[in-house]
């Protein structure tokens, strides 16, 4: 591998340098998908492998430093920030395809993208670099594990399982954490549906804003005297439970009220 350019510290630039990572990550879905998707590619440590499945590779890169020669392993380049990125000028190309989206995710905004990815439809694959906290947050490891609110809760549209943990030794410059690959395929039958997902959001984040505190004081504020008083007789030991006893189901129950 050549030698890499600086990181931009205000992008959280971590350039990924170990090659057994960079092989697990890039042939993760290459047989499954039609569509390769990379966000923040940078220096294209990923994107000459993910070039060389041959299938169409999409770039969204926000540093114009390496829009030219991200150009010549693709034309599919986007010099913008996918935070605010119009996801339909893929999309619309390939009609029905399986899209595999790839990102060594930025670690200041790693969080919301992940969000915004949970909402995208047609990828149907994801395999993506975050810090360790972050990531972990992303997959259940049993259906008691819910205390990590929003993020766990992406299981409503994927099912995961961790590809590789990663040390900070296999990144220039090395990050002062670790850093985890996690793998995702989107569910079929989800539990929510994806319109939903703003009310799950926005009720997810009141639900475990006070994670130690009893529901329904987290919660009367938020909705009617009306609503708490048919949850109490709906399930009278909810309203005493604080989030981060509840099961899965129980959250899933919760949510089901909450946006109806």
């Amino acid at each position: 591998m050549g030698k890499l350019p600086s990181a931009n510290k205000s992008l959280g630039q971590h350039f990924l340098t170990d090659k057994k990572t960079i092989g697990m990550i890039t042939s993760d879905f290459a047989q499954e998908c039609d569509v390769i998707i990379e966000v923040g590619p940078g220096p294209g440590v990923l994107t000459k492998d993910l070039a060389a499945i041959g299938k169409p590779l999409y770039l969204v890169e926000k540093d114009s430093r390496f829009i030219e020669d991200l150009s010549q392993i693709t034309p599919n380049v986007f010099n913008e920030d996918a935070l605010e990125f119009n996801w339909d000028s893929i999309f619309s190309k390939h009609p029905n395809a399986k899209f595999w989206l790839v990102s060594n995710l930025p670690y200041n905004v790693g969080t919301p993208l992940f969000l915004n990815f949970l909402t995208l439809e047609p990828i149907q694959f994801m395999t993506l670099m975050f810090q360790k906290e972050v990531g972990e947050k992303t997959y259940l490891r049993d259906q008691k594990n819910t205390t990590n609110g929003l993020l766990s809760l992406s299981s409503i549209y994927f099912n995961s399982k961790v590809l590789r943990k990663v040390a900070p030794g296999c990144f220039s410059p090395p990050p002062k954490v670790d850093s985890i690959v996690v793998s995702y395929i989107r569910k079929e039958e989800p539990v929510f549906s994806i319109a939903q997902f703003k009310q799950i959001d926005k009720y997810t984040r009141i639900i475990f804003s006070q994670r130690r505190k009893q529901l329904g004081s987290v919660l009367k504020s938020s909705i009617s005297p009306e609503q708490l008083d048919e949850l109490r007789t709906r399930d009278p030991k909810v309203l005493t439970s604080r989030a981060e006893a509840l099961s899965l189901e129980q959250v899933y129950d919760l949510l089901r009220y909450l946006i109806q």
